[in-house]
């Protein structure tokens, strides 16, 4: 048996999958590059989206307009939007009442290359991203370009994007959410910034996240540390 922690955990990692959301890191170099997990591509006529219990990825709802997600989109692991996240929005927006929504940072993946479904694990660079409020609640979309993408690597901030397709990328947050024979706008854009403030909000989520959740790679060396005690 081992006495090391580390080689346990990549142990459980190869007998198990790992929950996307909380079982995955997201990644050493975050928040200037962050590992993604892509839940809906640009060909899917259907929403999908991570089941928050088990981490399996669930069938949402059917797509109920023909417009379908511009880029690949899911999120960040161990984020969440929180009350860090929420404060930050509320005073750069300049409002009062506003909360986290409670769910992982939401990612649009900017890349020239064809996915071809979710349910995987991508490395992102993010350039900026789109302040979004469903209500009082904050639901932050950051904009990435995929790393190491020949197109894209030297996109470093949003205003490097060609309007249309940041035009393109609002009109379907904007929209995504609404429903047939709704005429009152569900989502609100509150503003759209660049690559240091996304960086910012994803070093809040991960605060956020670990308020809420603990630090799982210590709480797991904690856990495993009475296996040192025990003789190979």
């Amino acid at each position: 048996m081992t006495d090391r922690p580390e080689d346990l955990q990549r142990l459980l990692g190869l007998l198990f999958q790992s929950h996307p959301w909380h079982g995955v890191s997201a990644g050493p170099l975050a928040p200037g590059v962050v590992t993604t997990f892509i839940e809906l591509v640009p060909n899917d006529t259907v929403k999908y989206e991570i089941d928050k219990r088990s981490g399996i990825l669930k069938l949402d709802r059917p797509q109920r307009y023909s417009s379908l997600s511009p880029e690949p989109y899911g999120f960040i692991p161990r984020t969440l939007c929180g009350e860090s996240v929420a404060a930050f929005a509320a005073k750069e927006a300049g409002r009062k009442g506003l909360r986290g929504d409670l769910d992982p940072l939401d990612i649009c993946v900017l890349t020239e290359r064809t996915l071809s479904h979710g349910n995987i694990l991508v490395k992102a660079r993010p350039i900026g991203g789109l302040r979004m409020f469903d209500g009082d609640e904050v639901d932050d979309k950051i904009i990435a370009v995929l790393e190491s993408d020949p197109t894209y690597e030297s996109w470093t901030e949003l205003e490097h994007c060609p309007p249309v397709l940041i035009d393109r990328i609002q009109h379907y947050f904007l929209t995504y959410k609404d429903m047939p024979g709704t005429t009152a706008a569900r989502v609100e854009l509150a503003g759209v910034y660049g690559a240091e403030t996304a960086r910012e909000v994803i070093a809040r989520s991960q605060v956020d996240y670990r308020a809420k959740f603990g630090d799982l790679e210590r709480m797991l060396d904690e856990a495993l540390s009475p296996l040192d005690d025990i003789d190979a």
